[in-house]
């Protein structure tokens, strides 16, 4: 077997991907530590020389992977994904560069490309992108029209919060999410205007309770759909895998009945 095949089984092994996953949990830790200026005072050299040492190791984990797939590495989205992580961990966090000091915090996303599982949730978000459009541009006309009434009934009494189509967007937002929705805007607003009731439950029941419920079961079926994927595709290896042996021992016995 050559060298390239045996890093390639190696960098495929669990006991690889764990011990990975492990420097980048104690990388985590290492990153929020260096936020503490006591802990800093005391122990620096050592929490640099800890955070130098995981950046090695990441840096060791990406060229094993380039010499194993070659060409290969690049046509995967989550090598990718960690090759700029790992990049720009590499770049100087000085001068211009000073803000790229905390985007190392970043490695911790290095969890997801390493573990299936995890995996599978971003793979079933972005498959849901697609379809979130379409709710996204039916929650922004519902925004557009429901900002254009509030703001010609309430405008003069409640400027604050619905002064402008841009103010009463806002506030209509913070009247989705139900955040102090209530008490803090409409029934303030329903102590001038009794029925205003009738335009914010009616936006509540669209935006929060329809869409928002939308917007998860999209997100929850493209997930599903990626777990199906992935197990046919186990599915179909594991197949390929017993037909080989089968042929193997099939020709074996002809080699003995000769």
């Amino acid at each position: 077997m050559s060298l390239r095949k045996n890093v390639e089984t190696l960098i495929e092994t669990p006991l690889f991907r764990r011990t990975i996953i492990g420097v980048i949990l104690f990388n985590a830790v290492i990153l929020g530590m260096e936020t503490s200026h006591s802990l800093m005072d005391a122990a620096g050299p050592l929490i640099i020389g800890l955070d130098r040492l995981c950046l090695t190791i990441f840096v060791i984990e990406i060229l094993l992977k380039l010499f194993a797939q070659r060409f290969g590495f690049f046509r995967s989205g989550w090598n990718l994904f960690d090759f700029v992580i790992v990049g720009i961990s590499l770049v100087p966090g000085a001068g211009a560069f000073t803000v790229l000091r905390a985007l190392r915090i970043l490695r911790l996303l290095r969890v997801v490309s390493v573990t299936p599982s995890l995996r599978r949730v971003v793979e079933g978000f972005l498959r849901a992108l697609p379809g979130m459009g379409s709710v996204f541009l039916l929650m922004a006309m519902i925004f557009y029209i429901g900002a254009v009434m509030a703001t010609k009934l309430f405008q003069e009494t409640f400027p604050q919060w619905f002064g402008t189509i841009g103010a009463s967007a806002y506030s209509l937002f913070q009247i989705m999410t139900l955040e102090s929705w209530s008490m803090g805007i409409v029934r303030p607003v329903m102590e001038v205007y009794p029925y205003a009731w009738a335009f914010f439950v009616p936006f509540i029941m669209m935006t929060t309770f329809a869409v928002v419920n939308l917007l998860v079961g999209l997100i929850v079926n493209s997930m599903q759909d990626a777990h199906h994927e992935e197990e046919g595709v186990r599915t179909d290896a594991y197949r390929d895998e017993v037909l080989r042996r089968l042929e193997a021992i099939e020709q074996r016995l002809e080699q003995r009945d000769r």
